[in-house]
């Protein structure tokens, strides 16, 4: 063992530990956050600025997974901002919300968004 450093500073095998003064980061982040009044919504850029086609407002708030996969295929036909197959668009927004709204989500629409992913699939034509 190195004796230049204090042993609380290093793990077993020698690494520091990884998450070592981790609350100190987020809260400094967060305080700069509320002090310039700008809130981190990212997402919403990435909706509005790349090549991520045009939806309607509310298509994920749906109720079932029939209509959120008619919407999106839709959507994903008629949209001009795409780049790649209908499908593969509407399939990549849904995985977008999945992904975005991650912890926060319930289970019950969870398995709904899970079940629209296999509507969309049959919507397509393709392999469940």
């Amino acid at each position: 063992m190195n004796t230049s450093q204090h042993p609380s500073t290093r793990r077993k095998g020698g690494r520091p530990a990884r998450q070592r003064h981790a609350h100190a980061r987020v809260a400094k982040a967060q305080r700069k956050s509320a002090a310039s009044g700008a809130t981190n919504k990212w997402s919403k850029h990435v909706n509005e600025t790349s090549d991520a086609m045009d939806i309607e407002a509310g298509v994920f708030r749906s109720g079932s997974a029939e209509a959120i996969a008619r919407a999106l295929k839709e959507s994903s036909l008629h949209s001009r901002r795409r780049k790649g197959t209908p499908f593969q668009s509407a399939m990549s927004m849904l995985n977008f919300y999945i992904n975005r709204a991650g912890r926060n989500l319930p289970k019950s629409r969870r398995d709904t968004l899970a079940k629209a992913k296999g509507k969309l699939r049959e919507a397509f034509g393709r392999k469940p």
